[in-house]
């Protein structure tokens, strides 16, 4: 009788199972990336990592740059290795709710250079997901080098169920042009973008406190903008953040009241509120209470050329917009295509995606009869704009509406 062997499909399978094992137990899997280097990334993701955990929340923090790993020295770890628990490996804790794990943890040399190609990669990122005692989190922060490469790809394969991307950006032009290609990137893989960050955004002067622009400023907010992606904030240039990364002390748990350290706090807050308001779409209750509370509406828009169309029955696309109504910010956006023009088949649609409000620059009256009967409201006249500019100006009562321009 032949010795058993293993096939390789059967070790795959295995290994499938410890991952999705591991991944079951932490609720928000969140990657960090950006379009090119330098624009304070790894910096964004450390510090988001630790205001989430300074807010109470169970946190993991995830390197995954093998070409370039930071968050050892930004997190203070430098030239530690973690423990092992049997056949697993600890993070290593920077506070008991933060846990820290990188392949530059692992390596024997923090000059060692990593010479691997794309399935190295795969693997060694496989390793650190399943190999690694996470145990029970709130969020997964996951640092990755910047482009649109192996370790992202690899990423969003392994972990199926990622929440999302959050990108970071510099405001001038350059990098948002960058920053472009990460989104697409995002919109191949089925990836949501949760939002994008402008890191060194103007310098706050510590004397005086006067906002004074350096380079320049907005762009990473416009392009969220132009692509109804969430802007999660400006992060302005402080030179505390480069003293605190270079002694491996993470910014803001050493300067929480700097104007910087607000900003990721106010971040922080932005994303927690956006997740919990997704997840409340899932709990018709909670949906239903939120509602009455007046806190997330949901918005309707027929699109043309990404803009509100005038002509509701004949748009091509509709965007749904998610609206935390009390902050004003989105919490959620999706494009959707409509079912066939045909009569009170888009109204019943409309009103079928829960929508509570439709704004659009014209309606037939029996389509706006029907919507109404279904307990959605219906605003004619909008303006011919940026779907998020519109509802950002109806929710805060400054919209001006002109005449119902559908001529259909």
């Amino acid at each position: 009788m032949s010795s058993f062997q293993t096939h390789p499909s059967v070790d795959q399978a295995m290994e499938d199972v410890q991952i999705a094992k591991t991944l079951k137990r932490i609720k928000h899997k969140i990657l960090v990336f950006s379009g090119k280097g330098g624009v304070g990334k790894s910096t964004t993701a450390a510090n988001l990592a630790m205001t989430l955990a300074l807010s109470g929340q169970q946190v993991g923090l995830l390197d995954i740059d093998f070409h370039g790993p930071s968050i050892p020295k930004l997190m203070g770890m430098a030239g530690r290795r973690p423990d092992m628990d049997g056949e697993m490996i600890k993070p290593i804790p920077f506070v008991e709710n933060l846990k820290v794990m990188s392949l530059g943890l692992l390596l024997s040399g923090g000059d060692d250079a990593v010479v691997w190609r794309g399935p190295l990669k795969n693997s060694a990122i496989k390793q650190l997901i399943k190999d690694v005692a996470w145990g029970d989190l709130d969020y997964l922060i996951v640092d990755s080098p910047p482009g649109t490469g192996d370790e992202p790809l690899s990423l969003v394969q392994i972990m199926k169920d990622l929440t999302g991307a959050i990108i970071v950006t510099q405001p001038q032009q350059l990098s948002v042009d960058d920053v472009r290609r990460s989104v697409s990137f995002c919109e191949k893989m089925n990836l949501p973008v949760l939002g994008i960050v402008e890191n060194m955004s103007g310098f706050i002067c510590p004397n005086c406190g006067e906002r004074v622009e350096i380079f320049k400023s907005g762009g990473g907010e416009e392009l969220a903008k132009q692509k109804n992606i969430p802007f999660l904030g400006k992060v302005p240039i402080d030179p505390s953040i480069v003293e605190s990364s270079d002694a491996g002390k993470p910014f803001v748990y050493y300067n929480s009241d700097s104007p910087a350290a607000k900003v990721f706090e106010e971040m922080a807050g932005r994303l927690m509120r956006q997740l919990e308001a997704n997840e409340s779409k899932t709990d018709d209750d909670a949906e239903t209470e939120e509602k009455h509370n007046g806190a997330i509406q949901r918005f309707a828009m027929p699109l043309a050329n990404g803009m509100v169309s005038a002509h509701f029955g004949h748009a091509e696309k509709f965007i749904f917009i998610d609206y935390d109504v009390d902050n004003n910010v989105a919490v959620k956006t999706e494009e959707k295509t409509p079912p066939p023009h045909e009569h009170g088949v888009i109204p019943n649609w409309i009103a079928e995606e829960k929508t509570d409000v439709l704004l659009t620059g014209g309606i037939g009256p029996a389509a706006q009869q029907l919507l109404e009967q279904k307990g959605v409201k219906v605003v004619a006249g909008a303006p011919h704009g940026k779907p998020l500019y519109v509802v950002s100006k109806y929710v805060k009562g400054e919209l001006e509406e002109s005449d119902n321009t559908c001529d259909h």
